[in-house]
């Protein structure tokens, strides 16, 4: 808890800001780029929503810096988690289109 005054964000330009971004990033959907960037595009867009919101909404922008890491902290952790796991998702994916190839149907006596 803050314990000077801050002055009240403007809470509607915060909101167009984030109904802009929402545009941005429907049109990004539908663009001719490839899948690569329009990942990187949609996640960098969510990002800047998150943190708009977490800023704004949450009070984070006015709070110490303490409160600000005990936030950011389980972020850290969650980009972490992605990054252990992605190798295990990526071998299930593998090993199962071999193991479509060899299932046939049953012979028949």
């Amino acid at each position: 808890m803050a314990s000077t005054e801050h002055k009240h964000p403007n809470y509607m330009a915060i909101f167009w800001y984030l109904a802009v971004l929402t545009v941005v990033e429907i049109a990004v959907i539908f663009a001719p780029f490839g899948k690569m960037t329009i990942g990187v595009l949609l996640c960098a867009m969510a990002l800047a929503k998150a943190t708009l919101v977490a800023m704004y909404f949450m009070h984070l922008r006015f709070e110490t810096r303490t409160l600000g890491m005990i936030a950011v902290t389980p972020l850290a952790i969650a980009t972490l988690l992605v990054f252990v796991l992605l190798p295990d998702g990526f071998a299930v994916a593998k090993k199962t289109q071999g193991a479509k190839a060899a299932v046939s149907a049953p012979a028949k006596p």
